[in-house]
């Protein structure tokens, strides 16, 4: 559990690793920068690579004659199809990617906020949309985690980021060998994060491991995945988490005294009125594993689905609107 597959994530030069904003600056994201550790980068500037040049005059996203333009109000310049070159090309060179951190409200790399202008003369904006390059991965890459720099400020969009990047990547790791051993194994160990996602698609999901019709490893792992997109999808409800951590206990009620039994059962009820946070509850399951040798229930994901150096104490609680 310990132990964790380097997710591969394309992230925007500009978070830390080029001086590449349209001003020559960078911008210094701490999360960004923790996550450094646990993951293999992949640094890319969409307006660097089509020779916009740094510093260049700011481009914005135009919205005329019924189609969105990438137009430079300085210069006139059109630059729509050299972007949508780029992000074809680029896009379809990659490989075994797990994971998007683009820039917030980038004309190029926003996938919110974006504002699209009537025209390159100065106005107010019509509305908010995404950027060229982060339209296109949303178009091409929709069952991966996608996410900007700042709504990563919230808790509860980035521990979902982080679960559905790290379980992709323990995949996609053991996809490259196809071994049907290797993906009963993965379904085992998942099982209490998957139900807690999506009971219709964990279901669903431990019969094509079963493989009752005998289909070869590549086919199941293929049909596999699909499914576990689906699950991943939506981040979870709190009930869902409290139905999953009522069948943890499950595993050891009877050896637990009246009193151990009451206290959790307290600690669920604070955390199902947003007082404490899910981590509280799940350290107290695990100290039961490893006190009664509940190996099955220590190796869950459910527990530890990411690097716990990724967790922040402050965070804890803050943005839960599931």
């Amino acid at each position: 559990m310990d132990s964790f597959i380097k997710p591969r994530v394309v992230v925007s030069k500009c978070l830390g690793f080029a001086n590449c904003r349209w001003n020559g600056l960078t911008i210094q994201d701490q999360f960004v920068d923790r996550l450094g550790k646990y993951v293999e980068y992949m640094p890319v500037c969409p307006e660097v690579e089509i020779k916009l040049g740094v510093p260049r005059d700011p481009i914005r996203v135009v919205f005329a004659n019924n189609e969105l333009r990438l137009l430079q109000p300085a210069t006139g310049i059109d630059h729509t199809v050299a972007m949508t070159t780029f992000c074809t090309e680029y896009l379809n060179s990659l490989v075994d990617i797990d994971g998007f951190i683009l820039k917030s409200r980038s004309p190029s790399c926003g996938i919110k906020e974006v504002k699209i202008y009537p025209g390159i003369e100065k106005s107010a904006a019509l509305r908010k949309g995404s950027g060229f390059f982060g339209t296109e991965v949303m178009n091409k890459f929709p069952m991966l985690p996608v996410e900007d720099e700042g709504r990563m400020r919230n808790f509860t969009i980035r521990e979902h980021f982080l679960r559905r990047l790290f379980t992709l990547a323990r995949f996609r790791e053991i996809r490259k060998m196809a071994k049907m051993k290797d993906i009963v194994q993965f379904q085992a160990e998942n099982k209490f994060l998957l139900m807690a996602y999506n009971q219709k698609e964990f279901r669903i999901m431990g019969r094509i491991v079963a493989n009752h019709e005998k289909k070869p490893a590549q086919d199941v792992y293929e049909e596999y995945l699909m499914h576990l997109y689906n699950a991943l999808a939506k981040t979870p409800r709190y009930t869902s988490y409290i139905n999953v951590m009522m069948h943890a206990m499950g595993y050891f009620s009877e050896k637990l005294n009246k009193e151990e039994k009451t206290f959790f059962m307290d600690l669920m009820e604070r955390y199902r009125k947003g007082k404490t946070p899910l981590s509280s509850d799940l350290d107290v399951l695990m100290s039961w594993g490893v006190r009664f040798g509940e190996k099955y229930l220590i190796d869950q994901t459910f527990f530890r689905p990411y690097p716990q150096d990724l967790m922040d104490i402050s965070d804890s609680g803050k943005g839960r609107d599931y």
